[in-house]
């Protein structure tokens, strides 16, 4: 029983202390991190070098007198030998140590007749009693939302997910880098707002004591971030959390992040040439030449393609756009379009009765200058030429707002104060909305965006 468990390692955590341990200091001593360690291992063996590093011990081995223990940092694993000839209070330790505990292993590095770099240990520090012992079977789970729901665990017992972890920051990291060196300002705008806007959403809602007033959690900073193209900012991005209050699948998380672009004297098709660019960039930056996704082997450097909404509709499902309604587009294309776009391909104009904040195009009216970059079946990206017209965006709001109040909760609202910042004016712009969350999940091989996000949302047990 897990309990007994526990009260077993108190017990090894008072004898500890009893003998003079500090378990639990607030600071540990050690000369670098593992992986530095493995690094200058030669180096360091060679001149005999006294290091110290720290980590959890994550396998132990007792064979008489000698006990081997694996230790684990954010950087690698090393091998602490400790023998019961040179190793200070060797008993003591051997008796009171657990897998799980995080310890500071002194000495000097050796290698060992099995070739196992290692650390001969004459100090070994509990820094930390570990009470719960580390599952042995993690991924032999039925239940797999365990894995999320104890996310510490997951990242411990598996290199992959931590990897995964790492890759998204990476990703965001570059982007950012490929965007500033492209002249962009980040900014941040609010997440509670009044209105929900900039998007077809369900938003949740929220009340503020002090000023008694309800506001609802951002579907997306979209009217936000025009408010700034009308204050004068040209090159402006985003990248922060959205929330939807909608079902969950493998493309889909309540709160999710975006990066959110605007872009000043530029159109849609400038901004695809921008996306195409910037994409291959990251993956250059991130050495992925291809990438392998469900099965399927996408190359990012060639096999770009461009469709139009009407085609692609009438080449995947037989149908014609102009004999479905709203929902029957929607739904069409998710359902017969999106799973048959493997490779890169922007799909282009889109119909203006979807696309309420888009400018439309030229030759007809009912279709806007809209993209989506959808690959391996998952829409990446969303952009278009912003619609800057604000006597056009108020019959677009109008229309909107009456879908609302007959009930479609997913319908944008009537901002009149967004409609107020375009009457001052504002400039030609292309905007769009990259997921960060499926942008990692492509680019790591991950079938689903909850491996993605660290703490994805789940029921509650």
């Amino acid at each position: 029983m897990i309990e007994d468990i526990i009260q077993e390692r108190l017990k090894k955590r008072d004898n500890l202390i009893k003998a003079g341990y500090e378990i639990y200091p607030s600071r540990i001593n050690r000369s670098s991190g593992i992986g530095r360690v493995l690094s200058w291992f030669f180096i360091y063996s060679l001149l005999r070098k006294k290091v110290s590093v720290a980590g959890r011990v994550m396998g132990m081995r007792a064979q008489g007198g000698v006990m081997f223990l694996d230790l684990m940092d954010e950087s690698g694993r090393l091998q602490a030998v400790l023998n019961k000839k040179f190793t200070k209070e060797f008993s003591l330790l051997k008796d009171n140590l657990d897998i799980g505990d995080f310890v500071i292993a002194k000495g000097r590095l050796f290698t060992t007749k099995k070739g196992e770099k290692s650390i001969e240990t004459k100090e070994l520090l509990v820094a930390v009693k570990s009470l719960r012992p580390l599952p042995s079977e993690w991924y032999g789970l039925k239940d797999v939302e365990e894995r999320f729901r104890k996310r510490y665990l997951d990242l411990i017992l598996s290199k992959e997910v931590k990897e995964k972890i790492i890759t998204r920051s990476k990703i965001v990291q570059n982007l950012r880098g490929i965007l500033e060196k492209e002249g962009f300002l980040e900014v941040e705008t609010p997440m509670l707002q009044p209105i929900a806007g900039g998007a077809t959403a369900r938003p949740f809602k929220t009340h503020h004591n002090a000023l008694d007033t309800d506001f609802y959690l951002r579907i997306a900073p979209e009217l936000y971030l025009k408010r700034l193209l009308v204050g004068g900012l040209e090159k402006i991005f985003e990248i922060g959390r959205n929330f939807r209050n909608e079902g969950m699948d493998r493309d889909h998380n309540p709160e999710f992040t975006m990066l959110e672009l605007y872009w000043a004297y530029q159109d849609y098709e400038g901004l695809m040439e921008g996306v195409k660019k910037w994409l291959l960039d990251l993956t250059s930056s991130l050495d992925l030449d291809s990438v392998t996704h469900n099965g399927h082997k996408i190359n990012l450097k060639s096999d770009w393609q461009t469709i139009t909404y009407e085609e692609a509709i009438k080449k995947y499902s037989g149908k014609n756009l102009k004999d479905l309604n709203i929902e029957e587009i929607d739904e069409t294309f998710k359902k017969d379009v999106r799973p048959n776009l493997i490779q890169p391909t922007f799909v282009i104009r889109y119909p203006k009765a979807i696309s309420p904040l888009a400018k439309s195009c030229k030759d007809d009216k009912n279709f806007t200058e809209r993209f989506q970059l959808v690959i391996a079946g998952t829409e990446l990206v969303n952009g278009f030429s912003e619609l800057n017209d604000p006597a056009d965006q108020r019959e677009r709001m109008e229309e909107q707002e009456k879908r609302f109040r007959a009930g479609d909760q997913e319908a944008s609202r009537l901002d009149e104060d967004f409609l107020e910042a375009l009457e001052y004016g504002m400039p030609p712009a292309a905007g769009l909305g990259i997921g960060i969350d499926r942008l990692t999940a492509l680019l790591t091989n991950t079938h689903s965006v909850k491996e993605i996000i660290i703490f994805p949302t789940l029921r509650p047990k």
